[in-house]
């Protein structure tokens, strides 16, 4: 064991003739394990809101997208979608049209998306588990149905258990709009509220699910799509849960120069951007914080040399050169930081760890889940060790100017 670790621990661990700095000592530990402490549980609770995030957007984003480089919508995407069936890695091919439409239910209206979806849809995508009222349903026999977001259900009044339908508007394509009389250009359709779905705030204020054929008429088209969405079997995605490169190069393929194919993180590149940012800003705030806790050990350390003059002077006497001597003190103030990132870093996985298991701290208001959620990762475990510890070392190297 070199001399001036051991040294060191003997002055870390021994009773000091001025109790003010065991007390500035302890202060410093008990500061860096709050900080680690609050590293570890607010990193672990946001990749929760992370998770929760994605796994939100993931419900209503296609593991693949396809959709046209020029124009709104392209011809029947079908032949596409057989010629694909033969690969079992891809599980579905759904043609999807879109478009803003202005709706009226009552005496309410709105302009909100209509997507134009098939009977297949909800089954792929799990937007049924989303219901809060009603049904996923788009066909009461032959009667065509609507599910609308949460919000905008609200907004509009809007209940499946009323016999009211929503009625859907859209201007013509192919007529002329009378100057006298506008609303006489403006095609209309009913359809009988079946669900009402709440997924996020954004999305259910903007759409609404009505059966393809039914917007396709609307519309006046003849069988054309905004884009096509595939989904694919576990199979066909890498561990990140994104289609594997092969299989979009093989969809780009089928479908031509002419349309683009975007996996899920390209569909939402801000998000995920923006997700990783925020983690990378949050641990770089605490640190900060971190760091001005660590000053404490300085001053620690400061008081401890001007004690132990005597000490120091008597091993220069015994041969003792000045880079042990300095290095007694560094260590010392290293000892100090790895103590409190030991007990920070088992303090935060244990509040972490209890709140997994009985959900402590619940969510305020009505959200999807009800208690803070919180993942575990071992990379921010390593991250803050690291960070902390490097803070606390750089500190303990300013008593060398000593």
């Amino acid at each position: 064991m070199h001399i001036s670790d051991f040294i060191a621990r003997r002055y870390l661990f021994a009773k000091k003739s001025h109790n003010v700095i065991n007390v500035i000592s302890a202060i410093s530990a008990v500061g860096i394990a709050t900080g680690c402490a609050a590293l570890v549980i607010i990193l672990s609770i946001y990749n929760g809101f992370d998770s929760v995030v994605r796994s939100l957007e993931d419900t209503f984003t296609a593991d693949l997208l396809v959709s046209p480089v020029e124009g709104k919508v392209f011809s029947d995407s079908r032949q596409h979608c057989r010629a694909l069936a033969s690969d079992g890695r891809i599980r579905a091919c759904c043609g999807i049209l879109e478009e803003n439409v202005y709706v009226r239910y009552s005496n309410r209206t709105a302009v909100v998306t209509a997507r134009g979806v098939d009977s297949l849809y909800p089954a792929v995508t799990g937007l049924k588990d989303y219901v809060v009222n009603g049904e996923f349903s788009l066909w009461q026999g032959e009667l065509p149905q609507v599910v609308a977001g949460r919000t905008i259900a609200l907004n509009l009044g809007m209940n499946t258990a009323f016999l009211t339908p929503l009625e859907v508007c859209f201007p013509s394509r192919t007529e002329d709009v009378d100057i006298l009389s506008p609303l006489s250009s403006l095609r209309s359709v009913n359809l009988f509220p079946s669900g009402v779905i709440s997924l996020e705030q954004s999305f259910d204020s903007k759409y609404i699910f009505m059966p393809k054929e039914i917007l396709s008429s609307l519309l006046e088209y003849d069988g054309e799509v905004s884009k096509v969405e595939i989904y694919l079997t576990q199979e066909g995605l890498d561990k990140h849960g994104m289609a594997l490169e092969e299989i979009q190069e093989k969809v780009q393929e089928e479908f031509s120069d002419g349309f683009t194919v975007r996996n899920r993180r390209q569909q939402n590149e801000t998000l995920y951007k923006l997700l990783v940012y925020e983690k990378t800003a949050i641990y770089l705030i605490l640190l900060f914080v971190i760091l001005i806790i660590s000053f404490n050990i300085f001053s620690s350390l400061s008081m401890l040399i001007i004690e132990k003059k005597d000490d120091t002077a008597t091993l220069r006497a015994m041969g003792a050169d000045e880079g042990t001597v300095r290095r007694i003190f560094v260590r010392e103030g290293w000892f100090i930081s790895l103590i409190g990132i030991s007990a920070g870093i088992l303090v935060g996985l244990a509040v972490c760890l209890l709140q997994q298991r009985f959900g402590l701290v619940r969510m305020p208001g009505n959200f999807v889940i009800d208690s803070y959620p919180v993942v575990i990762q071992w990379q921010d475990i390593v991250l803050t060790a690291l960070g902390v510890g490097l803070i606390g070392y750089l500190v303990s190297l300013l008593t060398k100017k000593y």
